[in-house]
């Protein structure tokens, strides 16, 4: 376990990080999915952002608001990184997948065929970074193919097998719900007070509603059970949020402790919550990740 005394802050003038991302359309199995780029002018290494269950890429890793700095992508870009962000199938820029669907498997497929995409063009490591449902994807990546990135940084990681329920015997009906998403929904992973301003949530749910009006399904969640840290062989950094209600403390422990793999680190983000990234320990967690990332 790496603890850090401190970190210090290395600032980067790059220009490029206050334009609009690039966006590509990325071949999977026959599906288009919508990568996002930003980048620092010439990159130390190359960082792929996965959301979470509920809000795509743009409103999660590109949040712009006058007078505040909260877009992570424009955070990893003045540090020297290059930056993607993938939309997830029924995301931002990426269609629902023909069925109406998501699955686990279909996710984590998905993002290993843009890692592809992506290591053909970088000339640098590629590392990955997944928040919430994100993270849990990005494990599932990692352990079936250990060397496709450099390190998995996993934030906000909601998955506990001795509370997960799911055993494969759920019925689905034949037509996902899509159901509009809401207002109340995007705020509420916001529970820290002080640690973002009002005007800041309300740009985010503004946003996020633009960007994701309708809930993407998924099913075949038994899929998660899969999920086996001892199975872990990539380098890995675990971020938790001193208040994030979906990443308990004791459960965080416990998983960094199974975790298959010595180079490890655990670093705990005071003052934030399940939405840190946009939040006062942003700083912090861009500086644990590039710390992290300098270490290999």
């Amino acid at each position: 376990m790496k603890i850090l005394p401190g970190i210090l802050l290395f600032c980067f003038s790059i220009a490029a990080a206050a334009l609009e991302p690039v966006r590509h359309i990325v071949d999977s199995d026959g599906h288009p999915m919508a990568v996002w780029e930003k980048s620092a002018g010439e990159p130390r290494a190359t960082i792929l952002l996965l959301h979470g269950r509920t809000w795509s890429s743009i409103p999660d890793y590109d949040l712009q608001v006058d007078g505040e700095d909260l877009s992570f992508m424009d955070g990893l870009t003045e540090l020297g990184y290059r930056v993607f962000a993938l939309d997830a199938r029924g995301y931002g820029g990426t269609p629902r997948d023909v069925s109406g669907w998501l699955t686990p498997q279909r996710a984590a497929t998905d993002v290993a065929n843009v890692l592809r995409w992506i290591k053909q063009r970088a000339e640098s490591d590629v590392h990955l970074f997944g928040w919430s449902y994100g993270s849990m994807v990005s494990q599932l990546v990692v352990q079936r193919e250990p060397g496709i990135v450099a390190s998995a940084i996993l934030f906000g990681y909601p998955y506990n097998p001795q509370r997960y329920v799911i055993t494969g015997d759920e019925i689905y009906p034949d037509q996902p719900p899509a159901l509009p998403n809401t207002a109340l929904n995007a705020a509420s992973d916001f529970i820290t007070p002080g640690s973002i301003s009002s005007r800041a949530i309300k740009a985010y749910v503004e946003q996020a509603l633009v960007a994701d009006p309708v809930r993407v399904d998924f099913k075949d969640l038994h899929q998660w059970l899969e999920l086996d840290a001892v199975k872990v062989k990539t380098p890995t950094l675990l971020l938790k949020a001193e208040f994030d209600p979906l990443a308990p403390m004791t459960e965080q422990a416990q998983f960094f402790s199974q975790l298959g793999v010595s180079h490890k680190w655990f670093v705990v983000l005071a003052g934030g919550d399940h939405a840190a990234l946009l939040e006062e320990p942003r700083d912090d967690m861009l500086h644990a990740i590039d710390s992290f990332i300098q270490s290999q």
